[in-house]
């Protein structure tokens, strides 16, 4: 949690600080409180990373500034915790139907599937807008013609960090990732896409932080 310090708050590190490890009951006779009504501060100060508690011994210090569990906070969050529904078209669709879903799915990257809902492909604005320069007949072209192909497909896993994706993102200066889970096929790993990260995620993580939404 990102949070801004009132002055008991502050002073109660202070205490922690010099006298630590030191008991809740001694912290709230420094500062002539109950323990009762000193029991949220110290709940906040932990959780928020400041201070650590263990049973039976008290209350220690971490030593960590804001910016450094800000850092750690960041670290620790996952693609699972904000991934979305992917959007995807089976790689038989027309570039016309692309378009189509795109606009009406207001996304900047499409999913190409097998029948077996296998990734196979990945089309981007760039891609349909290529196609839809030329004399082609976008109703009949399928989109497997245009899709970019494996091995030229960035994935990321649910358990990824979401700062290595962010990394990854503004290396190949793409818009999104699709999410996969892999799996065993005859000859071959196989994809099952099971959601998309994408900078949005990225900015709502931000947001989060920035709006104490993170514990």
């Amino acid at each position: 949690m990102i949070i801004e310090l009132n002055k008991r708050q502050q002073h109660i590190l202070e205490i922690v600080k010099d006298k630590g490890p030191i008991t809740g009951e001694q912290i709230a006779e420094k500062l002539s409180l109950t323990r009762a009504t000193l029991r949220p501060d110290l709940a906040i100060l932990t959780m928020a990373g400041f201070l650590d508690a263990r049973p039976r011994v008290g209350y220690f210090y971490t030593g960590k500034t804001g910016a450094q569990l800000l850092t750690e906070k960041i670290g620790k969050l996952t693609v699972k915790e904000y991934q979305s529904i992917p959007v995807v078209v089976n790689e038989s669709a027309s570039v016309y139907d692309a378009i189509c879903t795109m606009f009406l799915e207001d996304v900047g990257t499409l999913f190409v599937v097998n029948r077996h809902s296998h990734l196979v492909g990945i089309l981007s604005r760039k891609d349909l807008l290529r196609a839809s320069m030329g004399k082609q007949e976008l109703e009949t072209m399928p989109v497997n013609i245009i899709m970019t192909r494996m091995p030229n497909i960035t994935t990321c896993k649910p358990t990824d960090l979401l700062l290595d994706v962010a990394q990854m993102l503004i290396n190949k200066q793409i818009d999104g990732l699709p999410v996969v889970h892999f799996k065993e096929g005859d000859n071959e790993v196989q994809m099952e896409v099971v959601g998309r990260v994408t900078k949005t995620s990225i900015t709502k993580a931000f947001v989060d932080i920035a709006t104490n939404k993170l514990v």
